[in-house]
């Protein structure tokens, strides 16, 4: 029996600029995955930095932050769609149908290969960001969502008590 997972899909500015969103979803239903969270982020530097902490040693570091923030396409586009998918092999179904990081080299049909494209400063602007791994899809998970904003319990929470401010509607 297939080994039910949960993997984080981000739809990334350069895909919501494109008006892609729809077509994305679309292609990862295929999978026939549950969706668990779903929300739009405008992401912060903070989580852009922890999001891409792997490369933080890479050259090209500040521009993946700066891509990932939408930086690079326009205020109206610093936005990013989060979903958390759970299902039997999420992470392979969903890096399958996504295709290779480098949209040049992925397969035409994969999501990257049909809508990404390499900028001439050499970026890759890959339209979405799937996890690579179970441990790395907890963590990303967790990164980006509190356990609140997802319907079934993943992994183990603990509740605390805080004060906290927040916005409310008025």
């Amino acid at each position: 029996m297939a080994k039910t997972e949960q993997t984080l899909v981000v739809i990334k500015p350069d895909g919501i600029k494109k008006s892609l969103t729809g077509n994305i979803l679309t292609r990862l239903s295929e999978t026939k995955l549950r969706i668990l969270g779903a929300k739009v982020v405008r992401v912060s530097k903070d989580l852009a930095e922890k999001h891409y902490g792997h490369l933080k040693d890479k050259p090209f570091f500040q521009e993946v932050v700066k891509y990932l923030r939408g930086e690079l396409h326009g205020a109206r586009y610093n936005r990013v769609m989060a979903l958390v998918y759970d299902g039997e092999e999420a992470i392979s179904k969903v890096r399958q149908l996504a295709g290779t990081t480098n949209p040049e080299e992925a397969e035409p049909t994969s999501i990257r290969g049909q809508y990404g494209r390499l900028t001439t400063k050499g970026l890759f602007e890959n339209v979405l960001h799937c996890s690579a791994n179970a441990q790395e899809a907890e963590n990303e998970i967790k990164l980006w969502f509190d356990p609140d904003e997802i319907v079934d319990e993943i992994y183990p929470v603990k509740e605390i008590e805080e004060k906290v401010k927040k916005r409310i509607w008025d």
